[in-house]
């Protein structure tokens, strides 16, 4: 990677993901007019340190928006798995991460991360990559958002002509899954990492498109759902399918895994987890139910475009 024009810019990556993390916590902000902020900087002892903005209101009953930039002299054992010879390496790893948890059970729960590593050896050149995506968890199925939903996936995931829609929903609903549940996590989205395609211009393009899209794709859901009714039972399946998202996040998520190896701040890190959930002992839905829908049609991989004959 010695061309000029490939010279990663981690100083362009920040600026942005700080930007992006002031955006998204304003659109929060526009919906929930009782959303209280609270914000926390903080420093890692072995270098670095973030901005976490932790959210409670009426609507979003608690949210985190995270910016995150770190960095060291060895790469912790999530990030070598899979590319092991960036062990020993020196690297610098940032990052807007957020998890929102709505009050009412039709509203979904939704994820997104963007991120940027940077690792290197003396006298070699720089190693570089983009990762992120956004995904969907509902609690009652709507066959509408979760079109919409993938439509602006895939508008996400267009770049300079080239669709990695059918690549990074394939990755995603491969990744957000609970292996010992055999469930989906929920509707899926995209997910993409070690992207350094063609130059970095372009791969940071592709990684601000991801961060750009999350805001149009799940507010107006947001919209949808959050006046409508409910009852204490939805909110008893909401807090118990609630608890397959605390099982994911401490069992299997990579993003969680490194943040704990690498040093990172407990607090920001287990934000993620919602504020209430609970498990229920060997507990089915009911046939016929919307509970019983939500396992059968949206907690498995679709072609949810190909509704729209947009496969």
């Amino acid at each position: 990677m010695s061309d000029s024009s490939n010279r990663p810019e981690p100083h362009r990556v920040k600026s942005y993901l700080l930007d992006l993390q002031d955006r998204i916590c304003q659109a929060l902000q526009k919906e929930d007019a009782s959303l209280n902020i609270r914000e926390d900087a903080w420093s890692r002892k072995q270098g670095g340190g973030g901005r976490t903005r932790a959210m409670e209101g009426s609507v979003f009953e608690k949210a985190g928006v995270n910016f995150s930039d770190v960095w060291g002299t060895e790469l912790p054992p999530s990030a070598t798995a899979i590319r092991p010879e960036l062990a020993g390496c020196k690297f610098r790893a940032m990052g807007v991460s957020l998890v929102i948890h709505p009050f009412n059970p039709h509203v979904p729960t939704a994820h997104a991360n963007v991120r940027f590593f940077y690792a290197e050896n003396e006298g070699a050149d720089p190693i570089w990559w983009f990762g992120g995506g956004f995904d969907l968890t509902p609690f009652y199925g709507y066959e509408e958002d979760a079109i919409l939903w993938h439509q602006s996936v895939r508008e996400a995931c267009q770049l300079a002509g080239e669709d990695y829609y059918p690549k990074f929903k394939q990755w995603c609903d491969d990744y957000f899954t609970l292996p010992h549940r055999n469930e989906q996590r929920g509707i899926g989205g995209l997910f993409f990492d070690d992207f350094d395609e063609k130059d970095f211009s372009y791969s940071f393009q592709l990684m601000q498109r991801v961060g750009d899209h999350f805001i149009p794709a799940y507010i107006p859901i947001v919209q949808r759902r959050k006046n409508e009714a409910w009852t204490e039972p939805q909110r008893e399946f909401q807090l118990y399918r609630r608890g397959r998202y605390v099982e994911f996040n401490l069992l299997w998520d990579r993003g969680t895994k490194f943040g704990v190896q690498s040093g990172g701040r407990t607090e920001s890190i287990l934000m993620s987890l919602p504020p209430l959930a609970r498990w229920e002992y060997d507990w089915h839905p009911k046939r016929g139910s919307k509970e019983e829908e939500l396992y059968k049609i949206y907690l498995k991989p679709r072609d949810w475009l190909g509704l729209l004959g947009k496969g």
